[in-house]
């Protein structure tokens, strides 16, 4: 239906040094020639300059953790999108689990800093998910509706523009994985929300991030709605890395 390509995105979080960033990267770029889908890495905000230079040339695209919601001032620790377009960042992460629970941050918070994103012209990278609780009560379809609502509406005809993961919260870093049709599912609600919205759907890929490694990939990247991947742990192996990228290649329609 769509010709659009799928996308691994590798959110390093809080890890890294300027030594394991050029050992991790080289390997990438030793392995992954010019891959059929889009690869991304999402990098801490002091590593935007090496990481750019250590991509330039390559597939790979350079992605930032969080944005300000703000577009300049007197916000101190925080990162405009401009300055990260200064540095040529492709994607940005907004509304990670883990900036929703550990920042307080809101749906509110997350669709402001989707919009100073596409204002950028940086592609947002928009997470949502729900708890292990709110999934055993049954409301994992409204938690998800409800954050991707958000964006929606204060984005308007930008929507197109995005990028959506879902990230079950309790599959994070957890070694549990949403089955391939527990996933599928979930992305099946996204995709019908965003049809509901956009006659551009169909171009907004539908990523899976929670716990996708190196022995899940093809499975899950199988399912008709999943896009892509938003890769956590296995992003810092560069062969566990490769291996998902190959997978996406594997599944590309």
């Amino acid at each position: 239906m769509t010709e659009k390509k799928k996308l691994i995105a590798g959110n390093w979080k809080m890890n890294g040094s300027l030594q394991a960033n050029a050992a991790l990267l080289q390997g990438l770029r030793d392995g992954i020639g010019q891959p059929a889908c889009n690869v991304a890495v999402a990098v801490p905000a002091p590593y935007l300059a090496q990481v750019q230079a250590l991509v330039a040339g390559s597939a790979i695209a350079l992605a930032a953790q969080d944005v300000s919601q703000h577009e300049a001032g007197a916000f101190t620790g925080e990162s405009s999108a401009a300055m990260l377009r200064d540095f040529g960042t492709r994607y940005v992460l907004v509304g990670h689990s883990e900036r929703r629970q550990y920042h307080g941050e809101s749906d509110a918070v997350v669709a402001a800093k989707a919009k100073q994103a596409l204002a950028a012209g940086i592609t947002p990278i928009v997470c949502v998910g729900e708890t292990l609780e709110q999934r055993e009560a049954g409301q994992t379809e409204a938690v998800v509706k409800r954050q991707l609502a958000a964006v929606i509406q204060a984005n308007g005809h930008c929507i197109s523009e995005i990028v959506v993961a879902y990230e079950p919260v309790w599959a994070i870093g957890t070694g549990r994985t949403a089955t391939p049709e527990q996933a599928q599912a979930v992305h099946a609600v996204l995709r019908a929300q965003l049809a509901a919205a956009t006659a551009q759907a169909g171009r907004i890929a539908l990523l899976y991030g929670g716990s996708m490694n190196a022995a899940n990939a093809a499975q899950l990247l199988a399912q008709p709605d999943i896009d892509g991947g938003l890769v956590g742990g296995a992003s810092l192996k560069a062969a566990d890395f490769l291996q998902i990228i190959a997978a996406a290649q594997s599944n590309q329609a």
